[in-house]
């Protein structure tokens, strides 16, 4: 059994509403969720003049290995309606693998861990709510560690759910 970190966000229309599907896809095609974290609202990264995202982390145990679990989550963006028009831009869902095992997975289009994962305070500070002490694969620093030496200044705000 594989244990995969996900991270899922979207700024276009009902937010929440969108997390909660994109986990109950989740869980019907990929694996049993373990634990969740609070959403959070986030400044838009990258590309900031559109809408604020919301962000949740997610731990699920997968019999999928990893490049089958990737197909899984694009094709569950797909059905919700994701289009990859412009990079970095608005999105309705967004899935991302942040870690799988403790693996360094580097295949075309999947690199593992996410390979901007220290320097994203909008994946770090939800996935330090669920895995603080998880070591980095390549880092080797833990998970807080990370986020307390993340430079990335954008505001993160965690929600009631």
């Amino acid at each position: 059994m594989n244990k995969a970190y996900l991270l899922i966000g979207g700024n276009l229309g009902n937010r929440k509403k969108q997390l909660k599907r994109a986990a109950k896809q989740i869980e019907k095609a990929c694996g049993k969720i373990i634990l969740s974290s609070h959403f959070y609202e986030t400044e838009a990264w990258g590309k900031t003049d559109q809408p604020a995202f919301y962000n949740q982390a997610i731990a699920i145990t997968t019999q999928l290995p990893a490049l089958q679990l990737l197909d899984t989550l694009l094709n569950i963006e797909s059905g919700m309606g994701r289009h990859r028009a412009e990079k970095f831009g608005p999105r309705i869902i967004d899935i991302d693998i942040l870690l799988f095992n403790e693996e360094n997975i580097h295949y075309p289009g999947l690199d593992v861990p996410h390979p901007e994962l220290p320097n994203r305070r909008f994946a770090l500070e939800p996935l330090n709510e669920i895995a603080p002490d998880i070591i980095h694969p390549q880092l080797k620093k833990t998970i807080s560690r990370l986020l307390k030496e993340c430079p990335d200044g954008l505001k993160v705000q965690k929600l009631e759910n």
